[in-house]
Protein backbone atom coordinates (compact mmCIF):
# COMPACT_ATOMS: atom_id res chain seq x y z
CA UNK A 1 0.00 0.00 0.00
CA UNK A 2 1.56 3.37 -0.98
CA UNK A 3 2.14 6.05 1.65
CA UNK A 4 -0.38 8.89 1.82
CA UNK A 5 1.21 12.02 0.38
CA UNK A 6 2.18 14.46 3.11
CA UNK A 7 4.61 17.39 3.10
CA UNK A 8 8.15 16.26 3.78
CA UNK A 9 9.38 19.24 5.78
CA UNK A 10 6.17 20.69 7.17
CA UNK A 11 3.99 18.86 9.65
CA UNK A 12 0.61 17.89 8.27
CA UNK A 13 -2.54 19.09 9.96
CA UNK A 14 -5.08 16.55 11.23
CA UNK A 15 -2.62 13.70 10.89
CA UNK A 16 -4.02 10.34 12.09
CA UNK A 17 -3.62 9.87 15.87
CA UNK A 18 -0.64 7.93 17.15
CA UNK A 19 -0.18 5.64 20.13
CA UNK A 20 3.49 5.10 20.91
CA UNK A 21 4.70 1.52 20.63
CA UNK A 22 7.82 -0.25 21.89
CA UNK A 23 9.29 0.17 18.41
CA UNK A 24 8.64 3.91 18.54
CA UNK A 25 10.49 4.14 21.85
CA UNK A 26 13.36 2.20 20.29
CA UNK A 27 13.46 4.62 17.36
CA UNK A 28 13.59 7.62 19.69
CA UNK A 29 16.39 6.03 21.73
CA UNK A 30 18.47 5.33 18.62
CA UNK A 31 18.05 8.85 17.23
CA UNK A 32 18.97 10.34 20.59
CA UNK A 33 21.95 7.99 20.86
CA UNK A 34 23.42 8.94 17.48
CA UNK A 35 22.23 12.62 17.31
CA UNK A 36 21.14 12.41 13.66
CA UNK A 37 20.26 9.32 11.64
CA UNK A 38 19.13 8.64 8.11
CA UNK A 39 15.92 6.65 7.72
CA UNK A 40 17.73 3.60 6.32
CA UNK A 41 20.07 3.58 9.32
CA UNK A 42 17.13 3.65 11.71
CA UNK A 43 15.61 0.71 9.82
CA UNK A 44 18.90 -1.17 10.23
CA UNK A 45 19.06 -0.49 13.97
CA UNK A 46 15.52 -1.20 15.18
CA UNK A 47 13.24 -4.23 14.99
CA UNK A 48 10.59 -4.63 12.30
CA UNK A 49 10.46 -4.50 8.53
CA UNK A 50 11.86 -1.53 6.67
CA UNK A 51 8.42 -0.44 5.44
CA UNK A 52 6.98 -0.60 8.95
CA UNK A 53 9.81 1.52 10.30
CA UNK A 54 9.43 4.10 7.52
CA UNK A 55 5.71 4.40 8.28
CA UNK A 56 6.43 4.96 11.97
CA UNK A 57 9.07 7.58 11.14
CA UNK A 58 6.49 9.48 9.12
CA UNK A 59 4.03 9.41 12.02
CA UNK A 60 6.66 10.32 14.61
CA UNK A 61 7.67 13.32 12.53
CA UNK A 62 4.16 14.63 11.89
CA UNK A 63 3.26 14.22 15.57
CA UNK A 64 6.33 16.17 16.70
CA UNK A 65 8.44 13.36 18.19
CA UNK A 66 11.13 13.59 15.50
CA UNK A 67 12.51 16.48 13.47
CA UNK A 68 13.60 16.62 9.82
CA UNK A 69 16.26 19.36 9.48
CA UNK A 70 15.18 21.62 6.63
CA UNK A 71 18.76 22.21 5.47
CA UNK A 72 18.58 18.84 3.71
CA UNK A 73 15.76 20.08 1.47
CA UNK A 74 18.05 20.54 -1.52
CA UNK A 75 18.99 16.86 -1.40
CA UNK A 76 15.56 16.08 -2.84
CA UNK A 77 15.92 18.46 -5.79
CA UNK A 78 18.47 16.03 -7.28
CA UNK A 79 17.72 12.81 -9.17
CA UNK A 80 17.46 9.53 -7.28
CA UNK A 81 16.00 8.46 -3.96
CA UNK A 82 17.55 9.71 -0.73
CA UNK A 83 17.05 8.82 2.90
CA UNK A 84 15.64 11.58 5.08
CA UNK A 85 17.78 12.54 8.07
CA UNK A 86 16.06 12.71 11.47
CA UNK A 87 16.89 14.35 14.76
CA UNK A 88 15.02 14.36 18.05
CA UNK A 89 12.15 16.85 18.47
CA UNK A 90 11.00 18.35 21.76
CA UNK A 91 8.09 15.95 22.19
CA UNK A 92 10.41 12.99 21.63
CA UNK A 93 12.87 14.32 24.21
CA UNK A 94 10.03 14.80 26.69
CA UNK A 95 8.91 11.20 26.17
CA UNK A 96 12.42 9.84 26.75
CA UNK A 97 12.76 11.99 29.86
CA UNK A 98 9.51 10.62 31.31
CA UNK A 99 9.59 6.99 30.15
CA UNK A 100 13.34 6.28 30.00
CA UNK A 101 14.54 8.66 32.73
CA UNK A 102 16.98 10.23 30.25
CA UNK A 103 18.06 13.70 31.30
CA UNK A 104 18.47 16.52 28.79
CA UNK A 105 20.30 19.81 29.27
CA UNK A 106 17.82 21.64 27.01
CA UNK A 107 14.12 21.36 26.23
CA UNK A 108 13.61 22.97 22.81
CA UNK A 109 15.03 20.22 20.61
CA UNK A 110 12.61 20.99 17.79
CA UNK A 111 14.01 24.47 17.11
CA UNK A 112 17.58 23.32 17.69
CA UNK A 113 17.46 20.44 15.22
CA UNK A 114 15.28 22.23 12.67
CA UNK A 115 17.76 25.11 12.47
CA UNK A 116 21.00 23.16 11.98
CA UNK A 117 23.08 24.24 9.00
CA UNK A 118 24.04 22.07 6.06
CA UNK A 119 27.75 21.74 6.95
CA UNK A 120 26.91 20.76 10.52
CA UNK A 121 24.37 18.15 9.40
CA UNK A 122 26.74 16.67 6.80
CA UNK A 123 29.44 16.32 9.45
CA UNK A 124 27.02 14.86 12.01
CA UNK A 125 25.77 12.33 9.48
CA UNK A 126 29.35 11.32 8.68
CA UNK A 127 29.87 10.66 12.39
CA UNK A 128 26.67 8.61 12.57
CA UNK A 129 27.70 6.64 9.46
CA UNK A 130 30.84 5.55 11.33
CA UNK A 131 29.23 4.78 14.68
CA UNK A 132 26.23 2.97 13.17
CA UNK A 133 28.49 0.72 11.10
CA UNK A 134 30.41 -0.18 14.26
CA UNK A 135 27.24 -0.72 16.27
CA UNK A 136 25.82 -3.11 13.68
CA UNK A 137 29.15 -4.98 13.54
CA UNK A 138 29.19 -5.29 17.34
CA UNK A 139 25.65 -6.69 17.36
CA UNK A 140 26.57 -9.30 14.78
CA UNK A 141 29.73 -10.31 16.59
CA UNK A 142 28.02 -10.64 19.97
CA UNK A 143 31.03 -10.46 22.28
CA UNK A 144 31.62 -6.71 21.78
CA UNK A 145 29.36 -3.80 22.74
CA UNK A 146 29.51 -0.24 21.51
CA UNK A 147 29.23 2.25 24.37
CA UNK A 148 28.61 5.88 23.43
CA UNK A 149 29.53 8.72 25.77
CA UNK A 150 26.98 8.57 28.63
CA UNK A 151 27.21 4.76 28.64
CA UNK A 152 31.00 4.74 29.13
CA UNK A 153 32.11 4.04 32.73
CA UNK A 154 34.10 7.00 34.04
CA UNK A 155 35.72 7.98 37.34
CA UNK A 156 33.22 9.77 39.58
CA UNK A 157 35.03 13.12 39.43
CA UNK A 158 35.00 13.12 35.62
CA UNK A 159 31.35 12.04 35.39
CA UNK A 160 30.31 15.04 37.51
CA UNK A 161 31.70 17.49 34.97
CA UNK A 162 29.30 19.12 32.56
CA UNK A 163 31.41 18.09 29.54
CA UNK A 164 33.47 15.07 30.63
CA UNK A 165 34.75 14.44 27.10
CA UNK A 166 36.20 17.91 26.68
CA UNK A 167 39.54 18.70 28.25
CA UNK A 168 42.70 20.76 27.80
CA UNK A 169 46.37 19.88 27.86
CA UNK A 170 49.55 21.94 28.04
CA UNK A 171 52.19 21.39 25.36
CA UNK A 172 55.73 22.77 25.16
CA UNK A 173 55.28 24.07 28.69
CA UNK A 174 53.21 27.05 27.59
CA UNK A 175 50.47 26.37 25.02
CA UNK A 176 47.14 25.18 26.40
CA UNK A 177 45.25 23.17 23.78
CA UNK A 178 41.59 22.24 24.10
CA UNK A 179 40.47 18.79 22.97
CA UNK A 180 36.92 18.18 21.73
CA UNK A 181 36.57 14.86 19.84
CA UNK A 182 33.82 14.63 17.25
CA UNK A 183 32.54 11.56 19.11
CA UNK A 184 33.74 9.41 21.97
CA UNK A 185 32.83 5.74 22.21
CA UNK A 186 34.19 2.57 23.71
CA UNK A 187 34.36 -1.03 22.56
CA UNK A 188 33.54 -3.19 25.55
CA UNK A 189 34.46 -6.87 25.45
CA UNK A 190 31.70 -8.64 27.34
CA UNK A 191 33.70 -11.61 28.64
CA UNK A 192 36.34 -9.48 30.36
CA UNK A 193 34.29 -6.26 30.90
CA UNK A 194 37.36 -4.36 29.71
CA UNK A 195 37.11 -1.72 27.06
CA UNK A 196 39.11 0.43 24.69
CA UNK A 197 38.28 4.11 24.49
CA UNK A 198 38.10 5.68 21.02
CA UNK A 199 38.23 9.38 20.14
CA UNK A 200 36.72 9.87 16.69
CA UNK A 201 37.79 12.63 14.32
CA UNK A 202 35.58 12.75 11.21
CA UNK A 203 37.31 14.76 8.50
CA UNK A 204 35.31 16.16 5.58
CA UNK A 205 38.33 18.00 4.21
CA UNK A 206 37.26 21.44 5.48
CA UNK A 207 40.08 21.86 8.02
CA UNK A 208 43.75 22.35 7.00
CA UNK A 209 46.13 19.57 7.92
CA UNK A 210 48.92 22.04 8.84
CA UNK A 211 49.04 25.63 10.01
CA UNK A 212 52.04 27.79 10.87
CA UNK A 213 50.61 28.83 14.23
CA UNK A 214 49.73 26.25 16.87
CA UNK A 215 46.72 28.24 18.08
CA UNK A 216 45.06 27.98 14.64
CA UNK A 217 42.69 25.08 13.95
CA UNK A 218 44.26 22.22 12.01
CA UNK A 219 44.61 18.46 12.26
CA UNK A 220 48.25 18.65 13.28
CA UNK A 221 47.13 20.61 16.35
CA UNK A 222 44.68 17.83 17.19
CA UNK A 223 47.42 15.19 16.93
CA UNK A 224 49.73 17.24 19.15
CA UNK A 225 46.98 17.56 21.78
CA UNK A 226 46.19 13.84 21.70
CA UNK A 227 49.90 13.00 21.91
CA UNK A 228 50.23 15.21 24.99
CA UNK A 229 47.08 13.70 26.49
CA UNK A 230 48.61 10.24 26.18
CA UNK A 231 52.07 11.33 27.28
CA UNK A 232 50.75 12.96 30.47
CA UNK A 233 48.55 9.98 31.32
CA UNK A 234 45.34 12.04 31.13
CA UNK A 235 43.55 9.03 29.63
CA UNK A 236 44.21 7.16 32.88
CA UNK A 237 43.45 9.93 35.36
CA UNK A 238 40.46 11.41 33.54
CA UNK A 239 38.89 8.37 31.90
CA UNK A 240 40.25 5.47 33.95
CA UNK A 241 41.53 3.50 30.94
CA UNK A 242 44.92 2.39 29.67
CA UNK A 243 43.87 1.51 26.12
CA UNK A 244 42.94 4.44 23.87
CA UNK A 245 42.81 5.07 20.14
CA UNK A 246 42.31 8.19 18.02
CA UNK A 247 40.37 7.22 14.88
CA UNK A 248 40.72 9.63 11.96
CA UNK A 249 38.21 8.94 9.18
CA UNK A 250 38.53 11.07 6.06
CA UNK A 251 36.69 11.56 2.79
CA UNK A 252 39.37 10.18 0.43
CA UNK A 253 42.48 8.02 0.34
CA UNK A 254 44.62 11.04 -0.60
CA UNK A 255 43.35 13.03 2.36
CA UNK A 256 43.89 10.02 4.62
CA UNK A 257 47.49 9.81 3.41
CA UNK A 258 48.05 13.47 4.35
CA UNK A 259 46.57 12.93 7.81
CA UNK A 260 48.63 9.79 8.33
CA UNK A 261 51.82 11.67 7.46
CA UNK A 262 50.91 14.36 10.01
CA UNK A 263 50.39 11.66 12.64
CA UNK A 264 53.74 10.09 11.76
CA UNK A 265 55.51 13.35 12.71
CA UNK A 266 54.67 12.84 16.38
CA UNK A 267 57.65 11.74 18.46
CA UNK A 268 55.66 9.73 20.99
CA UNK A 269 52.34 7.94 20.98
CA UNK A 270 52.22 7.42 17.21
CA UNK A 271 50.54 4.06 17.82
CA UNK A 272 47.52 5.94 19.15
CA UNK A 273 46.41 7.01 15.70
CA UNK A 274 44.47 4.86 13.23
CA UNK A 275 43.31 6.08 9.81
CA UNK A 276 40.82 5.13 7.12
CA UNK A 277 38.50 6.74 4.57
CA UNK A 278 34.74 6.62 4.19
CA UNK A 279 34.81 4.52 1.01
CA UNK A 280 36.91 1.82 2.67
CA UNK A 281 34.61 1.80 5.68
CA UNK A 282 31.38 1.59 3.66
CA UNK A 283 32.84 -1.14 1.43
CA UNK A 284 33.54 -3.35 4.46
CA UNK A 285 30.44 -5.36 5.41
CA UNK A 286 31.85 -5.94 8.90
CA UNK A 287 33.28 -2.70 10.29
CA UNK A 288 35.23 -4.63 12.95
CA UNK A 289 37.04 -6.49 10.15
CA UNK A 290 38.28 -3.25 8.59
CA UNK A 291 42.07 -2.90 8.45
CA UNK A 292 42.99 0.56 9.73
CA UNK A 293 46.21 2.27 8.67
CA UNK A 294 48.72 3.26 11.33
CA UNK A 295 51.06 6.25 11.24
CA UNK A 296 53.98 4.08 10.12
CA UNK A 297 52.07 2.58 7.18
CA UNK A 298 51.18 -0.79 8.70
CA UNK A 299 47.61 -1.94 9.33
CA UNK A 300 45.67 -3.02 12.40
CA UNK A 301 42.25 -4.38 13.26
CA UNK A 302 40.11 -2.55 15.76
CA UNK A 303 39.61 -5.73 17.80
CA UNK A 304 40.64 -7.05 21.17
CA UNK A 305 43.32 -9.31 19.68
CA UNK A 306 45.35 -6.30 18.66
CA UNK A 307 45.18 -4.72 22.08
CA UNK A 308 45.67 -7.66 24.43
CA UNK A 309 49.43 -7.30 23.94
CA UNK A 310 49.38 -3.50 23.72
CA UNK A 311 52.23 -1.98 25.73
CA UNK A 312 52.30 1.78 25.95
CA UNK A 313 56.04 1.89 26.66
CA UNK A 314 56.61 0.50 23.17
CA UNK A 315 54.54 3.22 21.56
Amino acid sequence: MPFPRHPRFRRAENFAPIELTARDAEILRMVNRHRFLRSHQIADLVTGSRQQVLRRLQKLYHHGYLERPTCQLDYYQRPGSRSIAYGLASRGAAHLRRAENISFSRLDWTSRNRAVKRLFLDHALMVSDITVSLEIACRKRGDVRLLIEDEIPLPAATRKERNPFRWSVTVSGKDNLGVIPDRVFALEFTESNEHILCFLEADRGTMPVHRLRLNASCFERKFIAYEATWGRGIHRSRFGVSRVRVLAVSISQERTKNLREAGACRERGRGLFLFTDTASLSAQADALALMWQTSDGSTELLTWGNFSDYREDER
